[in-house]
């Protein structure tokens, strides 16, 4: 840092900041469209690659419960108490005895994710 410059005032780190977050935001959002392009694309048998990279997908599954059902078997005060249906939440409660533990196995759904990844070519 030049010893004969000023550091910047409060008002330009912030107008610097702003410029900054809104640039990341924009950019993040046109991410996010071409990322559904392409693994739509992908998901139609499409492949895409440049020099460095090949687009990929991985797939993850997670468990959820459904807040209706979890209701129907559960009732009230443990949805509640689940709130969110937290998958870690009930399952404490289960393992507390508070919830049946088999009909909360009965009640899980997997979920499928599928998320674009880029794989570094020659690896």
């Amino acid at each position: 840092m030049d010893p004969h410059t000023e550091p910047p005032s409060l008002h330009e780190l912030f107008d610097r900041y702003t410029v900054l977050r809104d640039t990341i935001q924009g950019l993040e959002a046109e991410r996010e469209e071409l990322g559904a392009v392409i693994k739509a694309a992908l998901l139609e048998g499409q492949s895409a690659e440049t020099d460095i990279y090949r687009a990929a997908l991985k797939r993850s599954r997670r468990l959820e419960y459904p807040v209706s059902r979890f209701r129907e078997v559960f009732g009230d005060a443990a949805t509640l108490e689940v709130a969110s249906i937290d998958k870690k939440k009930a399952e404490t409660l289960a393992k507390a005895g508070d919830l049946d533990p088999e009909q909360l196995q009965a009640l899980a759904e997997v979920k499928e994710v599928v998320s674009l990844v880029l794989m570094q070519k020659g690896s």
